[in-house]
């Protein structure tokens, strides 16, 4: 059995390889891909694999946009840190998904469904479909409630201008520019906003759609976001993830 695994930690990645050998010792790992991009070149370049290991959150961004750059028809196993009700569409469509840390049980049992699904013949237009209904089923916030002096004050997420990571304090910037500070990561707040308003232009900043200005090309081929609010340093989209974008952008 031919397996590609998705997953832009490395010490999950490996924890992955050893628990597949365990469960599954015929299995043959094809490559440990770790971004969008490379997994669209990937995909393009070889033979699909039997079964695809896919975290949801990569470093350049939610990997449900692989499926709008390539048609994967085998079998997912979607992995993720956030055990959120809408994933539990997985179970009930023969796809599943494990919650890290991947203990060697919820391994063995998501390859137990893959096996029957094999037997089954797996269609692909049932994967299209779950993930059309997850779309679908998954809330995204819609407003947030935030410290400020001794009160905690409501922030419509629809006011947000862009988050931003500084010295380790994550701070919410709205667009009347007013800084708030949130104990979250940058990575929880993510899963949190709706992709299709909001974008991760790197490790330091997620952007809203209705706050960019502009866009500057800037030196290496990357671009430069200008947001109709000031920001203390350049917003930088790099190379790799000027395609994401655009597709984020113009859609």
């Amino acid at each position: 059995m031919k397996v590609l695994i998705i997953e832009d930690e490395v010490l999950a990645a490996k924890a992955l390889k050893k628990l597949l050998k365990e469960v599954e010792p015929e299995v043959e790992v094809m490559a440990v891909l770790e971004t969008i991009e490379e997994t669209v070149e990937w995909l393009g370049k070889h033979s699909t694999p039997d079964l695809v290991f896919m975290d949801i959150h990569l470093a350049d961004g939610s990997s449900f946009t692989i499926f709008d750059q390539v048609n994967i028809t085998c079998p997912v196993i979607f992995t993720t840190a956030y055990d959120e009700y809408a994933l539990k569409a997985f179970e009930v469509n023969s796809i599943d998904y494990l919650l890290k840390p991947i203990t060697k049980e919820a391994l063995q049992h998501a390859m137990k469904k893959y096996h029957n699904l094999v037997d089954k013949q797996f269609d692909s237009r049932k994967l299209d479909a779950l993930l059309t209904q997850l779309g679908a089923r998954k809330k995204f916030k819609n407003c947030f409630l935030l410290p400020e002096r001794d009160k905690l004050v409501p922030l419509p997420v629809s006011n947000i201008a862009y988050v931003y990571i500084d010295t380790k304090t994550v701070k919410i910037v709205s667009l009347e520019l007013k800084t708030y500070y949130i104990s979250q990561t940058l990575d929880d707040l993510m899963a949190q906003l709706d992709p299709s308003v909001f974008f991760r232009a790197n490790r330091q900043f997620i952007i809203s759609r209705q706050a960019v200005k502009d866009v500057s090309v800037w030196f290496g081929n990357k671009l430069a976001i200008n947001l109709i609010v000031e920001t203390l340093e350049k917003i930088i989209v790099s190379k790799a993830r000027v395609a994401e974008f655009k597709h984020w952008f113009s859609n």
